[in-house]
């Protein structure tokens, strides 16, 4: 056992004292000893109830034979990042908390780890940790909020963004507003459509790193206690049988969260969260690979911000398991690898089947032939950029327009509240990328405001920097190179024209080359705007958005 290093022999007589000064007994110490590392704190409502989870967890450990020990990772709450200079740090919080893990993990050496986050960049730090200890390891989330009706529709987090933008424009008054404030999130639990928390909580149970219903089953829900348990008691079998995630996170696991990704529907995050994790997993995928699959993935579902069911629809109707064998049905899925249950991918999902096929449309009635997201190139985007299509109107697939120039998300919003922005326009922000920002914020804010003024069927929005999974509309992130890096969007101008066609994957700027070349001589690029503490190391490091926003330190 890794546990031997710090607990086996004579020599090991200093190390079992500390251990006994935490309250082990002999017994509990001869035991494996599994670390549980619960992201729990009383700021992100995703996380306010993992203590429940983690005592579920750690009485599931004991269960089973092991000795459970808790230690906590930190969090960043992106709702209440959002709009100012907090959204920085979030993205760059997913390396703090792998590098924590690691460093715990390692400098204590534990047997296997239950990891147990819930919201938007914990969860991909956590599976880039297992993926990099490659020791026994599973997880499982604290699972998504409920949605309640307002005035007779369903709403959620980003229905209050958009709140504003109508509250903006006067179509609604002051009372209103704060009737969406009191409703949108009542119940603990990850903000409840398929935004970036529960992209990732499902598609880690397609990477097979974590128990059927991970991804669906509300938090709210003692079946998520008893599922919380089952991982305690699965950690256990997979550290008696040696199962590493290296056994689960192979190529084919990659793949098959790309299918599902698309047939979901997920957030664009997931286009950095995915490569980040195949990173440490030592497993290649490109942008390239998620477009190759995404022209040739059906969309099944519409959940918000792309339509008005939510996750909690996408459990009643079967989860996460029944797009999988939907998926199937075509053989649009590689069904042998290996799963943290013991069995592969094509027995867990034997037996599932959709409950609701007005919530996971059936694999010959997609929403669309082509997958949720799709990838963009062109004189703009070089090496890319992502696009929640599923979340697109059909009049805004293919769209020209004049540029709006702006070198930050402030500036942005500031013009769209003010009435600056008009039908037709193409809002390009740049420097916010993971460099350039520095942390490469999420823009909830400015695409919101446009939804809520009525304009997302009107005007597009294009950055550098990335876009919530609570996104509607033509927004399009992860624009790349970035503008601090002399990539094209550096040199856009008010009034050049843009064509967007998302259809066939394409994002150019109508500017000659030559004129190209001319604006970026002499040029020099804006200084990121934070040049102090981590984020002045963070911007040292990171690599483009198009490559999962990873650090290189070689």
């Amino acid at each position: 056992m890794y546990s031997d290093a710090v607990k086996t022999g004579v020599e090991k007589t200093p190390h079992r004292a500390l251990l006994k000064a935490t309250g082990l007994t002999d017994e509990e110490i001869q035991k494996p000893l599994i670390a549980v590392v619960s992201a729990r704190n009383e700021i992100i409502p995703g996380h306010t109830e993992l203590n429940k989870i983690a005592d579920a967890v750690k009485a599931g450990i004991r269960l089973n034979g092991g000795t459970p020990v808790e230690f906590p990772a930190i969090g960043v709450c992106d709702g209440l990042a959002m709009g100012h200079t907090g959204m920085k740090y979030s993205l760059a919080t997913r390396e703090l908390i792998a590098d924590s893990i690691e460093s715990m993990v390692m400098a204590h050496g534990f047997d296997g780890v239950v990891l147990i986050p819930n919201c938007d960049k914990i969860v991909p730090g956590m599976l880039m940790a297992a993926a990099r200890l490659n020791r026994p390891a599973i997880l499982v989330s604290g699972g998504p909020m409920l949605s309640v009706r307002h005035n007779g529709e369903f709403c959620d987090y980003n229905t209050t963004y958009e709140a504003v933008g109508s509250f903006k424009a006067g179509t609604i008054n002051e009372e209103e507003l704060k009737g969406f404030e009191n409703d949108a999130c009542p119940t603990c639990g990850s903000c409840s459509g398929m935004f970036t928390a529960n992209s990732m909580n499902c598609l880690s149970e397609v990477l097979g790193m974590a128990l059927p219903g991970n991804g669906t089953i509300p938090a709210v829900y003692s079946e998520r206690i008893r599922l919380a348990k089952h991982a305690g008691m699965r950690i256990m079998d997979l550290v008696s049988n040696d199962v590493k995630p290296s056994d689960i996170l192979v190529p084919d696991a990659f793949y098959n969260a790309l299918r599902v990704d698309m047939a979901l529907g997920c957030s664009t995050n997931s286009m950095l969260h995915l490569p980040a994790i195949a990173h440490e997993a030592k497993v290649d995928i490109s942008m390239d690979m998620a477009n190759d699959i995404s022209k040739v993935t059906p969309n099944l579902c519409h959940l918000a911000p792309a339509g008005k069911h939510h996750v909690q629809d996408l459990y009643e109707a079967g989860g996460v398991q029944a797009v999988m064998n939907e998926l199937s049905k075509k053989d649009l899925l590689k069904l042998d690898v290996k799963t943290v249950t013991g069995k592969t991918q094509g027995e867990n999902i034997k037996n599932a089947y959709v409950k609701n096929y007005d919530v996971i449309r059936p694999i010959d009635n997609p929403y669309s032939q082509t997958g949720g997201i799709a990838v963009l190139k062109g004189n703009l985007a070089p090496d890319g950029g992502v696009v929640k299509r599923s979340a697109v109107a059909k009049e805004m697939l293919k769209h020209t327009g004049p540029a709006r120039v702006f070198d930050s998300e402030d500036e942005a919003i500031e013009a769209i509240y003010a009435g600056k922005i008009v039908k037709g326009d193409v809002v390009v922000i740049r420097y916010e990328g993971p460099k350039g920002g520095p942390g490469m914020r999420e823009m909830l804010s400015p695409t919101s405001a446009i939804c809520g003024m009525g304009l997302d069927k009107d005007v597009a929005l294009i950055t550098d920097g990335r876009f919530s999974g609570a996104t509607r509309g033509a927004a399009i992130g992860h624009i790349s190179p970035e503008a601090v890096a002399g990539g094209p969007i550096a040199f856009v101008k008010d009034g050049d024209m843009i064509d967007i066609d998302i259809e066939n994957y394409r994002i150019s700027l109508l500017v000659s080359d030559e004129e190209i070349d001319k604006r970026r001589q002499g040029w020099t690029p804006n200084e990121p705007k934070i040049k102090t503490g981590y984020l002045k190391r963070y911007s040292k490091l990171v690599s483009s958005g198009m490559f999962g926003a990873v650090m290189i330190d070689d």
